[in-house]
């Protein structure tokens, strides 16, 4: 018997429900640890390489320091500012605190557990060996002392507290030793802290090759060098977070200049976050509270090691190679692949043929955006090459590129964005070079913050010029390029490319377009411009004709879309949505969301690709670009969407969302109560169909 299709709310019933319930909308910052519980659950995973597993108890460490520098540090500023009015999902953001709190204790447990009982004895299990001083034996406790006298007491400072002697700063994220001291001629009993220096030397003392020992243990057990003389009553480890988000007026006569010197005060910015070894005595505890001004609700008691970020280090051991994923080298894509062999390909006259869509990590960055801008600096028509900068790397040879176009005297233009959080140094070290060369160099409209990924080629040709252009859904990079899941379009279709050159003279000039041809700029026009294309999709259903809308994105968390989606489903629209964090939006809901289904793919690569489709009877639209469907993305910062509209380009798109849809190995589904559960066949996974597909099409394959 057929399943009876639940009818569809009359007009005057979709009227009278609130689609500004709270119960609707999920909290960011609990939604973004449902994220990082899915990165936990990979490291859970025992089908997964054993080091990768170790390599995700890393990531979800280092993902939920920076949640707590910006995130819960932004919670606390609202409260020192007086303001308690419930967001838009019905929480404060002293309730929102309570409930990050309560939810990071339960995830650090689950996080400190799978270490010391799952992954690391399974490491022991393979000859890699992680051990504390008490389980070495006696020829290892003297390569402990060795070291410690050889390595490690040089580049310790002990600091003691007492009269004349405040409690040190603690700078952010570095792991210490508190230790707590007994001098037997006074009796006196006094406190020290000791810096664990795993900035300048490794966290894990290698005792041979395949045996290590954490840094603060070899530490602790050698206090005695430290402090001779004194007795030892007991330490214990602890670490902090500072708020580490900082605000820069866009009136400062020299931008550069501003941001150099709020970077030096992130380091004394408060303490959000104070995790202390759950073993560490009450008094002792109680001393780093007073000492740090911290409420009992931001210290966070840590079982086993602290700072689990540094087994990137295990990660990297040698061999070891069945305890990793297999290696994947990007392949270059066809359309850029030389026509000839020992001759390099010809991206102009690629994309003077066609528009052409490159999808990294499965395709090479290097192969593509990379050659196109070499390309462009070796050729003398070519007249100016103007990028945009957000995230760049420090071994990058795009910056060098351009500095080489400026010293040919091209017209070489940098938007370098020197706000780009945790990025600020490395970029005003790129903008003086450039500066330096000679290149123009701007940093954007004043109060926003320029995450556009575009790339402007402009080349003499006949009597006039051609505008060669690539617009992306990820930063010009060349490291993240092999690890995060990205599309570039590269086009010379003449409406978008003035519209990418008109965005670049808004940029670096005055200019101010009324209007884009093609584009989709925020702040401008983005928000309007998908609202208006999910609003013609339910307008296309309810005349008749087939519509469906499917997403793809790293966070939907602004209201009038989740709203707009919303009115889609209640008029019957099939609403797909692949979100790889944040996700605000409940699916499921009757009457509201039936018709919306949520899905996340978090795996070996970071999905990171921003896509837009629409169906429409015989008309699909599809856009790429740079902004998530986030307030941040669409008010306050320069972003770029784009129409795909090569047919062909519309069917990549479209089937690498289905694949994405049809995973069953790092796919999560979203319920109408807000719960994610993992899909468990594990007979496909994305990932792996991807690689697939990229080497097909790279080798010329029609099963591509």
């Amino acid at each position: 018997m057929e399943p009876t299709q639940a009818a569809e709310p009359t007009e005057e019933q979709r009227d009278a429900l609130d689609l500004e319930d709270p119960s609707l909308y999920e909290n960011r910052e609990i939604s973004w640890l449902d994220f990082n519980d899915r990165v936990l659950q990979l490291a859970e995973d025992e089908t997964m390489p054993l080091l990768e597993r170790a390599k995700f108890l890393a990531i979800y460490q280092s993902n939920l320091d920076e949640f707590f520098m910006v995130r819960v540090a932004g919670l606390h500023d609202q409260v020192d500012a007086g303001i308690h009015t419930p967001g838009s999902d019905g929480l404060s953001p002293s309730e929102t605190i309570d409930r990050v709190a309560e939810r990071v204790a339960e995830l650090g447990a689950r996080h400190s557990r799978q270490w010391a009982e799952g992954v690391l004895p399974e490491l022991a299990e393979q000859s890699i060996r992680v051990v504390s001083c008490d389980a070495c034996e006696h020829d290892e406790l003297e390569a402990v002392d060795r070291a410690f006298d050889d390595q490690i007491f040089p580049a310790l400072t002990p600091l003691g507290v007492g009269p004349g002697r405040p409690f040190p700063y603690i700078s952010n994220l570095s792991l210490s030793l508190a230790v707590w001291l007994r001098d037997p001629v006074t009796e006196a009993e006094s406190f020290a802290r000791v810096k664990v220096p795993k900035e300048v030397l490794p966290r894990f003392v290698p005792l041979g090759k395949r045996t290590f020992v954490p840094l603060e243990n070899a530490i602790a057990r050698n206090l005695g060098k430290l402090f001779p003389g004194m007795e030892i009553l007991s330490h214990d480890v602890f670490r902090v977070a500072r708020d580490a988000d900082f605000t820069v007026s866009d009136e400062a006569d020299d931008l550069l200049e501003a941001v150099e010197q709020e970077l030096r005060r992130r380091r004394f910015g408060e303490v959000v976050r104070l995790e202390v070894g759950a073993t560490m005595e009450d008094h002792l505890r109680e001393r780093l509270v007073e000492w740090l001004k911290v409420e009992e609700r931001q210290v966070y008691d840590v079982e086993g090691m602290l700072d689990l970020t540094d087994l990137w280090e295990l990660y990297g051991v040698e061999g070891y190679s069945e305890l990793r994923d297999p290696p994947h080298a990007p392949v270059t894509p066809a359309a850029f692949q030389p026509a000839e062999e020992g001759r390099r390909a010809d991206v102009f006259a690629a994309m003077r043929e066609r528009d052409v869509l490159v999808h990294q990590p499965y395709e090479s960055f290097s192969s593509s955006v990379l050659r196109f801008v070499e390309q462009a600096v070796e050729d003398p028509d070519v007249l100016a090459i103007k990028l945009t900068v957000y995230r760049t790397d420090d071994e990058s040879s795009l910056i060098p590129a351009l500095i080489r176009a400026a010293e040919q005297g091209k017209q070489a233009v940098c938007m370098l964005e020197l706000k780009a959080r945790f990025d600020e140094r490395r970029n005003i070290g790129w903008a003086r070079a450039l500066e330096e060369a000679g290149a123009h160099v701007v940093h954007g409209v004043p109060g926003l913050k320029t995450h556009a990924k575009a790339l402007l080629v402009v080349r003499r040709e006949g009597d006039g010029v051609r505008n060669y252009v690539h617009v992306g859904t990820g930063n010009y990079n060349a490291k993240t390029a092999r690890l995060y899941e990205d599309f570039g379009l590269f086009t010379t279709e003449r409406e978008l490319a003035a519209d990418v050159a008109d965005l670049f003279n808004s940029l670096t000039g005055y200019a101010r377009p009324q209007e884009f041809r093609k584009a989709l700029p925020s702040p401008q026009y983005l928000r309007d411009g998908i609202i208006r294309e999910i609003e013609r999709t339910v307008e296309a259903h309810e005349a008749g004709s087939d519509a469906r809308i499917v997403m793809k994105m790293n966070a939907l968390v602004d209201a009038r879309c989740i709203r707009a989606l919303y009115r889609a489903s209640q008029a019957g629209v099939p609403v797909d949505l692949n979100v790889r964090g944040i996700c605000r939006l409940r699916p499921g809901v009757e009457g509201v969301s039936e018709n919306i289904r949520v899905v996340s793919v978090v795996g070996r690569f970071l999905e990171h690709s921003r896509i837009y489709g629409f169906h429409r009877g015989d008309e699909s639209r599809w856009f790429i670009g740079s902004a998530d469907l986030m307030p941040r993305n669409l008010d306050s910062r320069v972003e770029l969407v784009v129409p795909v509209e090569s047919a062909e380009l519309q069917v990549e798109l479209e089937d690498t969302l289905e694949r994405c849809f049809g995973d069953d190995t790092f796919a999560w589904v979203l319920s109408a109560a807000g719960e994610w559960q993992r899909r468990t066949r594990r007979e496909r996974s994305v990932h792996a169909e991807l690689v697939d597909r990229a080497q097909q099409r790279a080798s010329g394959s029609t099963d591509a």
